[in-house]
């Protein structure tokens, strides 16, 4: 139990104020469309996108495990952070 909810508070905190958490939002602001079917929606979306993340991580498994985890998303970032600055000193 302390595992799921660890995974839940982290993936949470994750989403809070992201893109799909706008989109939502404006969605359900939106009198053409009934709550229930934009949770509805939204849900179903979420679930096969993390579906999608969990399969690719179990397939990962067997190359990720000659890689540190925490070194592997650290380098992660530091490449999005580089790539970022380039996109901006293009313009």
């Amino acid at each position: 139990m302390q595992e799921f909810l660890a995974i839940a508070l982290v993936v949470f905190l994750a989403e809070l104020g992201v893109k799909t958490q706008v989109a939502t939002l404006l969605f359900a602001t939106d009198k053409d469309h009934h709550p229930s079917v934009v949770f509805l929606a939204t849900v179903s979306a979420l679930t096969a996108s993390t579906a999608i993340a969990v399969a690719l991580g179990m397939a990962a498994e067997r190359y990720l495990m000659a890689i540190p985890l925490q070194f592997l998303a650290g380098l992660c970032f530091i490449l999005i952070g580089l790539w970022t600055i380039w996109r901006h000193l293009q313009t």
